[in-house]
Order: structure tokens, then sequence, then C-alpha cells
């Protein structure tokens, strides 16, 4: 029989609406366990780990995903599967973290939450609560189907590092649209096994050491020359730039010198794209070559999600600006498409 932990840190999931206020208040777990009497037929044994603090998604922060590695990495040799119940605000930066802190991970780790209380009468929470269970726990071979970070919702399973939430009032809260979905919900499970990552044959290693030491720059017409040098300035040693199109932006010189001068002190600047389809592509227009040829790191399609956590991911690691920069630019848990 499958054994899986769940590991529940708050969401709107665990929320009941209070008869006089209206307001919603968390729940333990032992009463989302009653609204769903269905979980006693699925064929899996199910562990609980819950939060002593209920965490609102908005609270979320990188201590409490290194709390969750540290779970993870407890627990790992003793389950087949975990479902983290999570609110859906910064569900895709907590599932994007982990899956740089859990290198090589061979057991699914499975997100899911959902847009109404599991009390509520049209709840979507019950369905993913209980496909996410199924997806944990599903082998082939005696071995995990999807043994990757992923996110569950809304009969769609998505790679973790690759989507964002986009809808707050649709039960269709999550999207990805620069990789497949993994696995879709209907009759049947329905798996994309040429789109999961498979593990290769190395120990599971945990890494909690993030750097939130992050600022973002996110470009618009007009952005004064004051605004740009404030980010720039500022006390840290990486920068996700959110720019135009292919990872385009103003080629004006005072721009371009204050980008330089940052970089030539060590800070480390990863150009993303605001548009939510497509990728990077370095020096293929004019206004993005001199960002490639002054050492601007590309990329590619990484979700906004994806390229802060993977900053603060490897300002954990590495001390050396160009080795991060390279390690930016690498696919290393699936996040990108090296173009």
């Amino acid at each position: 029989m499958s054994q899986i932990l769940i590991i529940y840190t708050g969401g709107t999931i665990g929320m009941m609406s209070d008869p006089k206020t209206k307001v919603l208040r968390p729940i333990n777990f032992e009463q989302i366990m009653e609204n769903v009497p269905e979980l006693e037929k699925l064929n899996c044994k199910i562990m609980v780990h819950s939060f002593e603090q209920i965490i609102d998604s908005s609270n979320m922060n990188p201590e409490i995903w290194s709390e969750l590695a540290h779970l993870i990495k407890d627990n790992y040799d003793h389950v087949d599967g975990f479902v983290i119940l999570h609110g859906s605000d910064t569900m895709a930066f907590t599932a994007s973290a982990l899956s740089f802190m859990l290198e090589n991970l061979a057991k699914p780790v499975i997100f899911t939450g959902s847009q109404l209380p599991i009390s509520a009468i049209r709840t979507d929470a019950k369905e993913n609560l209980m496909t996410s269970i199924e997806i944990a726990k599903a082998k082939k071979h005696e071995r995990s189907r999807v043994p990757e970070v992923c996110i569950y919702f809304d009969y769609k399973l998505f790679r973790g590092n690759r989507a964002f939430k986009y809808n707050s009032s649709k039960f269709e809260a999550f999207r990805s649209p620069n990789y497949p979905i993994l696995a879709e919900s209907g009759v049947h499970l329905k798996f994309s096994i040429n789109d999961i990552r498979q593990p290769i044959d190395a120990p599971f290693t945990v890494h909690r050491d993030l750097v939130s030491d992050v600022a973002v720059l996110k470009l618009y017409p007009g952005i004064s020359p004051k605004v740009v040098e404030t980010i720039l300035n500022a006390d840290v040693r990486g920068i996700v730039m959110e720019t135009f199109g292919a990872g385009n932006t103003t080629t004006d010189k005072w721009f371009t010198d204050l980008l330089k001068n940052a970089i030539n002190s060590g800070k480390v600047i990863l150009d993303i794209s605001q548009c939510k389809v497509g990728t990077v592509e370095l020096g293929r227009y004019e206004t993005s070559k001199e960002l490639k040829d002054m050492g601007v790191a590309n990329g590619y399609d990484m979700t906004y999600e994806a390229a802060i956590t993977k900053m603060m991911y490897l300002l954990g690691q590495y001390r050396e600006p160009l080795m991060i920069k390279e390690l930016l630019e690498t696919d290393l848990r699936g996040e990108l498409t090296v173009s």
C-alpha cells in the first residue's frame, strides 16, 4: 500500500466561513478530512504534517521553504510521495523554489489548493486534493509516474517551475504557456510521458541555503534614471530585469552605463520578458545585443517566479558572479528551454 505524506501549510482549501462575520478563518486538518470522507476509499496510507501556525500564502518566505525542504528530506525514504496544501497566491513561487532545492528528486511533490474553501458547496478543493493524492501515489514498474515538483489545479498537472497564477476568480487559476501540462484528469488520468523529467542515478540532495538579496527592475517607457539607479545600486547581489518582448530595453546611454556599472560591481542581472508567452533572445535585435555583450544573463522562457527563486537558490550556492550567470542560463530542473 502506498504511503503519502500530506503537508498542510494553509490556504483557502483549509478555510471555513464564520456564520456571523462571513470572514474566512483557518480550520485544522481533521476538519478538512471530515469534509472529504472519500479519502478513506483511496488505496493508500495517508500521513499528515500540519504546520503549527497555519500560513496565509502571502506570508510565505524562504525560511518556510527551507522548513518544507527539511520535512521532505526527513520523510523521503518513508513515503512514496508528497502532497502540499498551500495557498494559491504564492504557490508557484514555493513550487519553483523547491524544484531547485530538491536535487535528483525521484518522487512526486504535488502542490495543490483551491479557490473555494473545502466546506463550500461548489468547492474545487475535493477534486484537487483527491487527484493530487492519486498522482502522488501513481507508479509504473515500481517507479513514480511524475518524479517532479508539480502544481495540480482544475484537472491539470503543471511542472511547478513553469506555472504561474493568472486568475483569482476562476477554478482554472494556473497556466503554463511555455511548457505542456504533465497530466490531465478526466475519466482516466492521462500522463504526458515525454514531457515528464526522469530522475538520474544520483543521490537525492536537499539544498536549504537561499539568499533573498534580489531586486526587481521592471521596465516601462519613460522610466527615469533615478528609478533605475536606485534599484541597480540597492544592496543586493542579484537583479531580475523584466524587459520588453524578446528581451529588449532602451538603448539610451545612461541606461546601459548604469547596467554596466552594476555588473562591474559584481551584481548578476537576469533578463526575462514581461510577455507570458515566448522567450528572451538576447542579440536578436540591436536593442538587446549590447545587453548580451556586457554580460546580462539570458532568462529565456523562465517565469517570473522561477527567475526569482532560481536566483535565490544560486546566490545561496555560489559567490562567483560568472558561475551564477552561467547556471542561470542552464536548464537545471526543466525551468527553461534554451533556444
